[in-house]
């Protein structure tokens, strides 16, 4: 074997076909386009994504339907059973990423009442609903 001999496999390159270069090559006037419309013209073949050719689009013609908040992932929700299982008296922020119980990305978490606690425990800055505030300070914690 040499280098002046390799060649490539059979049928492994095709040659583009010419086009525009009379009637006997099949492919002459108009090279396959069809006569007039967008896909005749020089630079018009590509059109919008959703274009129906002048009908409304699906797009348009269907109503808008849904919201996804900004804000949702960076808050979170804590039960307060949930508070009964840290190791810590004072919950906050940090104490709960710890636990894993919110989100490295969590900037604002509010405990819900949900279950019971007997621990005494200290809330610091964190929003509290108003029956988990009631059931905190019965069992002896505080919320700041």
């Amino acid at each position: 074997m040499r280098l002046n001999t390799l060649t490539h496999a059979e049928g492994a390159r095709k040659e583009r076909t010419r086009v525009g270069r009379g009637i006997g090559s099949g492919l002459g006037k108009t090279c396959g386009r069809g006569h007039k419309g967008s896909y005749a013209r020089t630079g018009k073949g590509k059109i919008k994504p959703g274009f129906e050719g002048g009908q409304m689009p699906m797009q348009r013609r269907l109503p808008k339907i849904g919201f996804r908040s900004r804000k949702a992932h960076e808050s979170a929700e804590v039960l307060l059973y949930q508070l009964g299982l840290l190791d810590t008296e004072v919950v906050d922020l940090f104490a709960l990423r710890a636990a894993k119980l919110v989100s490295g990305d969590a900037k604002k978490v509010k405990i819900v009442k949900k279950g019971e606690i007997t621990k005494k425990l200290t809330i610091k800055g964190l929003l509290v609903t108003a029956g988990a505030k009631a059931a905190i300070e019965a069992a002896g914690g505080s919320v700041e």
